[in-house]
């Protein structure tokens, strides 16, 4: 007979998931009982015209009848002024329908790397340590 040990509490993978977007410099809110949502800023440039920011925001859903996560992301770049003149190298990667990509900018004003997918792996890890299934959701 295999040593199974029991899924972990929605509650502990809640903090676990929110755990992993603090150590990345985001942040995490728990709206509900099932729910874990956050931020993760990855680039930032500004100068005296304008600004650039790229946030990598998420949603967790749990549903604690099947002991699955039900994750979602999406980057979001939104500017403001006349942003910096941005160099900007960027790698892309699918497999099925799971996307990744970095990107690294460098301007006058600040810059920075988004590294997306990366954190999906985090909670995808989080979610199978603490016996649960991981479903990426693709809007």
């Amino acid at each position: 007979m295999a040593n199974q040990t029991a899924p972990a509490l929605s509650s502990e993978l809640q903090d676990r998931i929110s755990a992993c977007a603090t150590s990345r410099g985001g942040n995490a809110r728990q709206p509900d009982a099932n729910t874990v949502e956050g931020t993760l800023i990855a680039i930032t440039a500004n100068w005296f015209l304008g600004g650039r920011k790229v946030t990598n925001t998420f949603r967790c859903v749990l549903d604690q009848v099947a002991h699955a996560v039900h994750f979602r992301e999406t980057a979001v770049e939104s500017s403001w002024g006349l942003p910096p003149p941005t160099f900007t190298v960027k790698t892309s990667s699918q497999y099925g329908s799971r996307v990744s990509e970095a990107r690294t900018d460098k301007s006058p004003g600040g810059g920075g790397r988004l590294e997306f997918g990366r954190f999906r792996e985090d909670v995808e890890k989080t979610a199978n340590d603490c016996g649960w299934r991981f479903v990426h959701e693709v809007a």
